[in-house]
């Protein structure tokens, strides 16, 4: 017998997951994986995908995706996050996240996105409702590709950012293309799947993405922090080996 959640989208299962965690904690239970997020061991994970299902994707005890454990271990491993005392805007923040850098005592931590139940203030990210360099860091998720102004978008973090601050703005990358494709003339949400992949983008970032964020003003990082995880890490934690996180930084 199977546990067929291959189909049910991420949402239900973020709004269910108070009752629904401890059957899939109890059901995939086992050693072959773990989420670093908080510790669990699993047989397996659960497969996830919008257009096409991947196996291992989504952790049965916090519904993350491998972006959102690699980017945990980077934070963990590789900056002050976790240690010093900063503050920080999250926009659109991913429930895997909110409530634990909620617990962090040390940061002065704002959550923000124009929809999001999850987010603390009401904000347009073209038109942030904060003043200039408020913030040591800003993470902001799989955002940019759903905001046809990004780069008044990307004006917005920078000048919220301090001197000295850094973020980390993750988009859908495709690497093998090296502009990115948009057409604001295409409006229909069946479209939009076709063309961008989902519903609701309104691009394809291809590598030229890198180039928007200096424009910008950033100082731009690909950090491939996978690449310094062994094999058995990448398995085991189920991340993306070739997955660039875009690290900013305001000097």
């Amino acid at each position: 017998m199977k546990l067929a959640l291959r189909n049910v989208p991420r949402t239900w299962l973020i709004k269910g997951s108070e009752w629904l965690r401890p059957l899939l904690l109890l059901w995939y239970r086992g050693n072959n994986f773990q989420d670093p997020i908080d510790g669990s061991n699993f047989s397996k994970m659960l497969p996830y995908g919008y257009e096409k299902s991947r196996a291992n994707a989504l952790s049965p005890s916090t519904l993350s995706l491998e972006r959102h454990r690699l980017l945990w271990l980077y934070l963990q491993n590789e900056t002050n996050f976790f240690t010093d005392s900063l503050s920080v805007l999250h926009i659109a923040p991913e429930q895997c996240f909110v409530h634990r850098f909620k617990k962090l005592k040390h940061h002065n931590y704002v959550t923000a996105d124009i929809e999001s139940p999850l987010a603390d203030v009401k904000a347009d990210i073209t038109n942030l409702p904060f003043d200039n360099q408020t913030f040591d860091v800003v993470l902001c998720n799989h955002v940019l590709e759903h905001v046809v102004e990004d780069s008044k978008a990307m004006e917005e973090i920078y000048r919220v950012m301090k001197n000295g601050a850094w973020a980390v703005l993750q988009i859908p990358l495709y690497a093998n293309q090296a502009e990115t494709y948009e057409d604001f003339s295409i409006t229909d949400p069946e479209e939009r799947r076709k063309h961008f992949g989902q519903y609701d983008h309104v691009r394809k970032y291809g590598m030229d993405y890198f180039r928007r964020l200096q424009e910008a003003g950033f100082r731009v990082e690909k950090v491939q922090y996978a690449q310094s995880l062994s094999e058995d890490e990448i398995r085991k934690y189920s991340v993306v080996a070739d997955e660039i996180i875009p690290v900013v930084f305001k000097d």
